[in-house]
């Protein structure tokens, strides 16, 4: 069963994740490697607009929005001012309007920052979930089918406007190839063409593969209250910006990048076994070295395989104990054999 209480509102203590055998289709699976999946992810949809929304959520989240000019599609978080993350998120600018693409548990406190911080004069925000739907194609083959199905395909971190559509694409493909916003009324035409031109229709159980095999943080798993951008990769993944000047947490994150480093890092691992992820710790000999965040189960070919947060100088190819057994800790993406 779905382990865990990650889905909650509270994030301040994190939790391991887990997608059992008995969760994960075939059809996901099949899709995944060969074909593409169509899935519907829970978050929340928050709209910014007004003559400073811009220049305001600059000033607050960790990604550039300026830079890459409109029509843009970035992944950041909102940090505290000591530079831990309050939430991740995905950001679509479409002037005059930036919507944002929120953890449902992230929600509560990027309101009520936003209550605090942006002067209604300038920038206004609104939820809009209630009425809109989120579909996500993953696979190799997801490019194609949205084009063969009419959905026009955009350039790596950027997105088009398709009528009241929002179609976005995140650089390099990761963790999935198309996101596409519709109004709740559209949307189910658009999945039926989309199922037409060949995606398969997966649960909620594609979403959790496709990021776990790209390293993909999740909140409440591997992002707590605790953590720093750095920790969760958040470099790697292009979360971040180092050169736009001042936001939230800046401070911190800049002398972690120019100065210094993190003591842990996000890395995957391939399981011997199933992990039991009442045990969570990572060890190697008698010494604690992180914990396992996210796991899950990837077919008879492959097993088991998760994402653990652990020390930096434990080092891909290291035999570690994960979750009670033995795990080879693993670089991304996570190799996922056919």
């Amino acid at each position: 069963m779905m382990a865990d209480t990650a889905k909650t509102a509270d994030s301040s203590e994190p939790h391991v994740f887990f997608t059992d055998q008995g969760e994960v289709t075939q059809e996901s699976l099949t899709a995944l490697r060969s074909g593409a999946a169509l899935a519907t992810v829970n978050v929340a949809v928050i709209e910014v607009t007004g003559p400073g929304a811009l220049q305001c959520l600059q000033g607050l989240l960790t990604c550039d929005l300026e830079a890459p000019g409109n029509g843009s599609f970035q992944y950041g978080a909102l940090l505290t001012p000591k530079g831990m993350i309050v939430t991740d998120m995905w950001v679509v600018r479409s002037d005059p309007r930036l919507t944002l693409y929120v953890p449902p548990q992230g929600v509560t406190p990027l309101l009520a920052a936003f209550k605090r911080s942006l002067p209604p004069r300038l920038a206004q925000f609104t939820d809009g979930s209630p009425d809109r739907r989120v579909l996500r194609l993953i696979g190799p083959q997801a490019s194609d089918i949205a084009a063969n199905a009419g959905v026009p395909v955009p350039g790596s971190g950027t997105l088009n406007l398709d009528g009241n559509h929002i179609v976005a694409r995140p650089a390099g493909n990761r963790p999935y190839v198309l996101q596409i916003d519709s109004p709740i009324g559209q949307s189910g035409p658009l999945a039926a063409a989309l199922s037409d031109a060949g995606a398969s229709g997966c649960g909620s159980d594609v979403l959790e593969l496709a990021r776990m095999l790209a390293g993909w943080p999740r909140l409440g798993a591997e992002i707590d209250v605790r953590t720093l951008p750095q920790e969760v990769n958040f470099d790697d993944l292009g979360g971040v910006s180092h050169s736009k000047g001042c936001y939230v947490g800046q401070e911190t994150v800049s002398r972690i990048h120019f100065r210094g480093h993190v003591n842990r890092r996000v890395v995957g691992l391939n399981f011997h076994a199933k992990p039991d992820v009442t045990n969570a710790t990572i060890t190697i000999g008698e010494r604690a070295v992180g914990r396992l965040a996210s796991a899950a189960w990837f077919g008879t070919e492959c097993g088991y395989l998760g994402l653990g947060v652990i020390r930096r100088e434990v080092e891909i190819g290291d035999v570690v104990i994960a979750a009670g057994g033995s795990a080879t800790v693993e670089s991304f993406p996570l190799k996922f054999w056919p």
